[in-house]
């Protein structure tokens, strides 16, 4: 079997690391909001060339609480996507807002920068565009967009760790950037996690607070908050993988420009990386109008695939309501075409040949 992400394979590599790091966490008696956080902190924000950095519980509650940092609220409208995971729209919907839905790139995937302005109302507060797949969306003129009509912007990068645009990380564009941590991630926890990240002072300090109850200290509350901290434990475990997480990014783009060569004269849609952007594919997406019976084909012989996304949320039942009305074409063509192949640093050139193979042996 070769499967779609293998876990196992990365332990295997720093496991010796990862149990010092534990030791050191559990032999220090602090468990949360403590040193290790506030290390991981000061080292992803370096990373991705930001001033601050807020750890806290999910990738969802890094888009929930810097919504909420930025005042956005019931009567509100955030335009973004509907080929997405649920949180990016969660984070809208459980805020009080309403998603508004824009179309995505046929290549990229991401939001289709030329029909943002058309749903742009007096309601609008914000932009927030996705980084799928781990490749960037075209951050320029969504930021020109945002200055026009004078709109705050969210990355979501929960997918997309130390993927560039036009030479700058992704998260470190708009005016807040959210990651998850989730274990399958190119940088994972092993339980959840996430980080909000900015340059703003101020936003920094209010999502800090609303990750803790509101606190400005301790049993001191200002305002409403959640129970939504990054642990020391997760914290200790991500400052180990961060110090590899370029080299494994650079084995996933190994990865994929192999799956491009093999792949390249078969009757699928390869991935697109255009000029302005560093992809890290965090999947590798691939498209097909039999998509359905080539991932049984594959399956049959012993290749694990995923779909990432099946139905698209303005599509969902929990959120018809919200997105009867959205026209979303290409969002809708696609979804019943794409396929995640294997993807993870640790994949080998003969498993990637044989999933290549088997791709095109499945399409005969």
């Amino acid at each position: 079997m070769i499967h779609f992400i293998d876990l196992k394979r990365e332990y295997a590599e720093i496991s010796v690391e990862l149990t010092q790091a534990i030791q050191r966490v559990v032999k220090s008696g602090w468990f949360v909001l403590g040193e290790e956080v506030e290390r991981f902190e000061d080292e992803f924000s370096k990373y991705i060339d930001t001033k601050y950095a807020i750890g806290v519980n999910s990738g969802s509650d890094a888009l929930l609480l810097s919504l909420q940092a930025l005042g956005i609220g019931k009567g509100d409208e955030v335009i973004t996507v509907s080929h997405t995971f649920i949180s990016t729209v969660d984070a809208i919907v459980r805020n009080g807002a309403k998603p508004v839905f824009v179309d995505i790139d046929p290549d990229t995937y991401c939001i289709d920068v030329n029909r943002i302005e058309d749903r742009i109302t007096k309601r609008t507060k914000a932009i927030l565009p996705v980084h799928l797949y781990g490749h960037p969306a075209d951050m320029q003129p969504i930021m020109e967009i945002a200055r026009k009509y004078k709109l705050s912007v969210i990355e979501d990068a929960c997918q997309a760790h130390g993927a560039e645009y036009r030479g700058k990380r992704v998260g470190s564009i708009g005016d807040i950037g959210c990651f998850s941590f989730y274990p399958v991630k190119n940088l994972g926890a092993y339980g959840d996690g996430g980080i909000a990240v900015t340059d703003n002072k101020e936003l920094a300090a209010r999502i800090g607070m609303l990750r803790n109850y509101g606190q400005s200290k301790k049993y001191y509350h200002d305002f409403t908050g959640v129970n939504s901290r990054l642990d020391e434990l997760q914290a200790a475990v991500l400052r180990v993988k961060l110090k590899h997480l370029d080299e494994w990014n650079r084995k996933r783009i190994r990865a994929a420009k192999i799956y491009d060569r093999l792949l390249k004269s078969a009757d699928v849609v390869i991935p697109v990386e255009e000029k302005y952007a560093k992809h890290v594919y965090h999947l590798y997406v691939i498209r097909h109008r039999k998509r359905d019976r080539l991932q049984q084909r594959l399956l049959a012989n012993g290749i694990q695939t995923q779909i990432h996304y099946p139905i698209p949320i303005h599509k969902q039942k929990a959120y018809l309501e919200l997105g009867h009305a959205a026209k979303l074409p290409i969002t809708e063509e696609i979804c019943n075409q794409i396929l995640s192949l294997p993807m993870h640093p640790f994949l080998r050139e003969d498993e990637i040949q044989a999933v290549a193979d088997g791709t095109k042996n499945a399409l005969g």
